[in-house]
């Protein structure tokens, strides 16, 4: 997808979230009082460090606690509002102003953190040849219920094929992903339809 592309969808995008997104606030306000936005450092495109914004899910200082920047299912570190946003995928929707800044494009790989980059090999690094995105080939295909070496190979494998017909399949499989349609096993299912 190109530049104007995200834009105008991350533009758009962020007059449609405004009212989820300032309920959301609320909710997190007077659930403890803490920080509505959660800030990150992520790796962006060339390996270059962005802050990615996110709605607060976690208790305050959640990274410095328990599993660290790791979060598994049912975390109890995740507050009674947060299972709520991170289910309904809402606690990412600042990350629409992320797009429309340029730290990333509506579709790509997921950014991840500098620790996790690390680890990459010579061809897992061409995840870092585009922006990140908020959807993307891995996410329609299983997202979290993936093994990480999978997603990885899925993000490459859309690297290395994207056009903007394989865009608009992303596009469009998008909202099945957030509500259920691809948690199908341990890979997700994305084996059978890669």
């Amino acid at each position: 997808m190109n530049r104007a592309a995200d834009i105008a969808l991350g533009g758009a995008g962020l007059v449609v979230a405004a009212p989820f997104v300032a309920l959301a606030a609320l909710a997190i306000k007077l659930e403890d009082r803490g920080p509505i936005l959660y800030r990150q450092l992520r790796v962006g495109k060339d390996g270059v460090d962005f802050e990615v914004l996110k709605l607060r899910t976690m208790v305050v200082g959640a990274e410095k606690i328990g599993a660290g920047f790791a979060v598994d299912k049912g975390d109890s570190r995740i507050t009674r509002i947060g299972r709520f946003l991170r289910r309904s995928s809402i606690d990412e929707l600042p990350q629409l102003w992320n797009v429309v800044r340029g730290d990333m494009g509506v579709i790509g790989p997921r950014p991840t953190l500098r620790y996790q980059v690390e680890r990459y090999d010579a061809r897992q690094r061409r995840r870092l040849e585009i922006r990140p995105g908020l959807t993307g080939w891995a996410q329609i295909h299983g997202r979290a219920s993936l093994p990480w070496e999978d997603r990885i190979e899925l993000d490459v494998w859309y690297v290395e094929h994207r056009s903007p017909l394989l865009d608009l399949k992303i596009l469009l499989r998008t909202p099945l992903a957030l509500f259920g349609g691809t948690y199908k096993g341990a890979t997700g299912g994305w084996k059978n339809q890669a």
